[in-house]
């Protein structure tokens, strides 16, 4: 494909299509990056330090429909008008992962699933980094694949990838792919059919033969279900806690147990390791596969189990004031990661949840909810469904319209010994830029208190 290109067009102008656009100005070709909205003042100036052209607040279409590719940024949905023109006019529409991957021969362990890519993505790269590798780390975490590849490149590239970013892969694949745990979640993005979103996260197989790896929760059921009739080519590994899957990685008296070889190849106690949690077993189990595959050091991988510290914004503990514990849990963006959040904690929960939904189904939280959830403070624009969820399960239900008036109603419902728990089970773009953003304010916030 690559001769046929001269003038590629960039649909999206955040991370990913400013990283696209350096990399395609890097390997010689025309490039224009166009964004329907307002760009930050930060990506402009990098556009400029590199002299690339660009446009926000609107597309140009007829000069973006001349040009020989698309590169689309993963937050750009398939049904917007200047990709459905694109493709009536059979131009290519690939995604900045794709792009990247011609110009790179880097070994790439790409990381996805409904939660725990971040925690996950990040203890790899932890990992890999204390064994001394050549390593990047980015996608959806800290710089795009494709900036790594103009600006910093390596010899290993530890990426999590969202099923967003799954998408439009053409000859792209991955030397080890890790596939998490897969539950409903942007279904809107989908058609709202959840068989096109499990798809979409198994994308992370494509390409893949006996040589490449494909490590994933043998415990999860639509992941098991998809696999029975669509079996990946690559080597499988599975890891389970409840049952003893060889090869792969298993919990048996409380000892994590790896064997890809041979039987307990590797083994660790559970007591030793830094994350804590039922889903922080999955994550460690996935991550140790991978350090195994590439043959680091037992010890290494031991010590680098020990000592990784957990993630911002990902069930963090902001502060404990007057007795109370602030647990900072801004990621928990969809209904299973709050399920994690409320099963990690004994104590009275006030639980701060909301935001812009994406067709949330929060049946499968009912019963955490109303065994735990002592009161639920609803922070977005509309809460109407948050309220007829949860009435009949939560004695107290109020409403917010501010972070500020959110931790405000939290100090006025909390006890000594009870937590104030931000899992919002929400996008965040309602009232926030982002989940970050939203995990900032929480923090600022709280500290303001003490």
């Amino acid at each position: 494909m690559l001769e046929n290109i001269k003038n590629i067009a960039i649909i999206g102008a955040a991370e990913s299509g400013v990283g696209a656009a350096i990399l395609a100005k890097a390997k010689g070709y025309n490039c224009f990056l166009s964004d329907y909205g307002a760009m930050k003042e930060s990506y402009k100036k990098d556009l400029e330090n590199y002299g690339l052209s660009y446009e926000e607040n609107g597309h140009s279409f007829s000069k973006i429909l001349d040009c020989d590719l698309i590169i689309k940024s993963p937050g750009v949905p398939h049904k917007a008008p200047i990709i459905q023109q694109a493709n009536d006019k059979n131009i290519p529409v690939i995604s900045e992962i794709e792009f990247a991957s011609w110009f790179t021969n880097g070994k790439i362990i790409a990381i996805t699933g409904t939660n725990g890519k971040t925690t996950t993505t990040s203890l790899m790269y932890h990992i890999l980094k204390h064994a001394g590798f050549d390593v990047g780390l980015g996608g959806n975490i800290g710089n795009s694949f494709a900036r790594m590849v103009a600006e910093e490149p390596h010899s290993y590239y530890v990426l999590e990838l969202s099923s967003f970013q799954l998408d439009d892969l053409i000859s792209y694949k991955n030397q080890i792919g890790i596939l998490l745990n897969i539950t409903p979640d942007h279904l809107n993005r989908y058609d709202y059919k959840f068989e096109n979103y499990v798809a979409a996260k198994f994308h992370i197989t494509n390409m893949q033969t006996s040589e490449d790896y494909f490590i994933f929760n043998y415990d999860d059921p639509n992941i098991r279900t998809f696999m029975e009739k669509n079996k990946p080519e690559s080597t499988l590994l599975p890891f389970s806690q409840k049952e003893e899957v060889f090869p792969g990685a298993y919990i048996k008296n409380n000892e994590l147990i790896i064997g890809i070889n041979t039987k307990n190849e590797f083994t660790m106690n559970m007591e030793e390791l830094s994350l804590k949690g039922k889903h922080n077993r999955y994550n460690t189990m996935a991550s140790a596969i991978a350090a195994r595959i590439l043959e680091v050091r037992k010890d290494v991988t031991r010590e680098a189990l020990r000592s990784f510290q957990s993630i911002d914004h990902r069930l963090e503990t902001i502060a404990i004031i007057r007795d109370v514990q602030y647990v900072n849990d801004s990621k928990a963006t969809n209904v299973n990661s709050v399920w994690f959040a409320l099963e990690s904690f004994n104590q009275p929960i006030v639980w701060i949840a909301g935001g812009e939904d994406k067709g949330n189904d929060y049946s499968e939280i009912k019963a955490l909810v109303k065994e735990r959830v002592k009161a639920l403070i609803c922070l977005g624009i509309d809460n109407t469904k948050l309220h007829e969820e949860f009435a009949a399960d939560v004695s107290s239900i109020t409403d917010a319209g501010s972070m500020q008036e959110a931790i405000k109603k939290a100090v006025a419902l909390a006890e000594p010994g009870d937590v104030v728990l931000l899992s919002p089970a929400c996008a965040s773009f309602d009232l926030f830029e982002n989940y970050e953003d939203r995990g900032k304010q929480f923090k600022q916030a709280v500290l303001t208190l003490a």
